[in-house]
């Protein structure tokens, strides 16, 4: 692909302070709009089942609008709102995109081009027996939604991978956009109709793959605020080639960022006037968007960030969930949590230095009182020399 002539060049820091802007962490957070907000904004958040602190989808709308409570949270994601017109529909679906990610209703179309691919997949790794696919859409058409156990069962033994027939089928199903996920209950899926559960005027294929990831790769660019061709593919998970079909038509335009190395696209509505206002000081998952690719992490804030949940425990170098510490604009350290009743544990700190103290303290009491813990401990500090200056602030802060 031929890339035009850029039409600005922007510093480093100039784009990542777009970049911080365009995630929801630089300038006053849009509480009006809420969770809700956060992920129209976002376009995806990311699911995952390691809880430590929270569940990653919690602590996503947590990280840029703070203490708002986790009930609520899950409300607003999956609790349907009533527009006027009975029957109410979910405002939010969970689909496969940059993994297997909550998103808003009104992107169901623009993935037309992913369930048309499922449906023309040629091999699955589990079996499917006779018959069993059209008995779970009736029984979903009968009996409202259900989650696969309720549906027939998940499992055929205890092992994860071990799937029933009745859970391919329904996966299946949903891949495919027949079924559609309307909610979590107690981290299950619970399945509906699509025909159902998304709005009528949403529910088609009609999108031709073009048009799908033109829509794609610009709701990216407006989420990354500025990106690499691998930044922007890797948002919602597409491929090089069709990001390079469709991105010179995707209202993006292309800059030049300093000491990046590679053409990069941006937001037209990002360039139009420098990010200011107040940075948001945080915990951040590690599955959160800001950081979702390691080498734009590298190449925005100078930091290595690699989930180590997988990592044998000998082997561990910042912790089991390490999360990455916001302040001023900066990743500024690490802290991997624990809870113990209503302590927060700090087990594993790393600091970037003396004057990153008060920033990683203020993250963690605001965090330790967001999930109802009154006291945090300090367990382990890279640096020795910091963790009696980091009790000492957390004590001021907490008393």
């Amino acid at each position: 692909m031929t890339t035009p002539r850029p039409t600005t060049t922007l510093s480093a820091d100039e784009a990542r302070r777009i970049a911080l802007r365009a995630q929801g962490f630089l300038g006053a957070p849009d509480r009006r709009s809420g969770v809700r907000g956060v992920l129209r904004h976002l376009g995806a958040v990311q699911l995952d089942t390691i809880s430590v602190l929270a569940r990653s989808h919690e602590l996503i709308p947590y990280a840029r609008l703070g203490a708002v409570g986790r009930s609520t949270v899950e409300n607003a994601y999956w609790q349907p709102q009533p527009d006027g017109a009975p029957p109410a529909r979910p405002h939010a679906f969970e689909y496969w995109s940059h993994a297997a990610c909550i998103l808003p209703i009104e992107e169901w179309p623009h993935f037309a081009f992913r369930r048309r691919a499922y449906r023309n997949r040629p091999h699955w790794n589990h079996e499917l027996p006779d018959g069993t696919y059209d008995q779970v859409v009736k029984q979903l058409r009968s009996e409202g939604p259900l989650t696969a156990t309720e549906l027939g069962g998940a499992k055929k033994t205890s092992e994860w991978w071990d799937w029933s027939g009745t859970k391919v089928a329904v996966e299946r199903a949903l891949m495919y956009g027949e079924v559609v996920c309307v909610e979590r209950r107690g981290w299950k899926r619970v399945y509906d109709l699509a025909e159902r559960a998304v709005p009528e005027a949403l529910l088609h294929d009609e999108l031709d793959d073009t048009e799908c990831l033109r829509r794609l790769v610009r709701l990216a660019g407006q989420s990354l605020g500025v990106g690499t061709r691998a930044d922007i593919a890797d948002y919602h998970r597409l491929k090089g080639d069709q990001v390079d079909q469709v991105i010179a038509d995707s209202g993006l335009v292309p800059v030049t960022v300093e000491g990046w190395g590679k053409p990069a696209w941006a937001d037209p509505a990002a360039l139009e006037t420098p990010p200011r206002g107040r940075h948001r000081t945080t915990l951040l998952s590690p599955f959160d968007s800001l950081i979702w690719e390691r080498a734009r992490t590298e190449r925005l804030f100078g930091f290595t960030h690699r989930l180590e949940a997988y990592v044998p425990k000998p082997k561990r170098v910042h912790g089991y969930f390490a999360m990455p510490v916001l302040a001023g604009g900066h990743l500024v350290g690490r802290v991997d949590p624990a809870r113990e009743g209503r302590t927060l544990v700090a087990k594993q700190i790393t600091l970037d230095g003396p004057n990153t103290v008060p920033a990683v303290a203020q993250a963690l009491a605001e965090a330790a009182s967001w999930v109802d813990c009154t006291d945090v401990r300090v367990e382990r500090v890279a640096a020795p020399e910091l963790r009696e200056p980091l009790t000492r602030e957390l004590t001021r802060i907490l008393a």
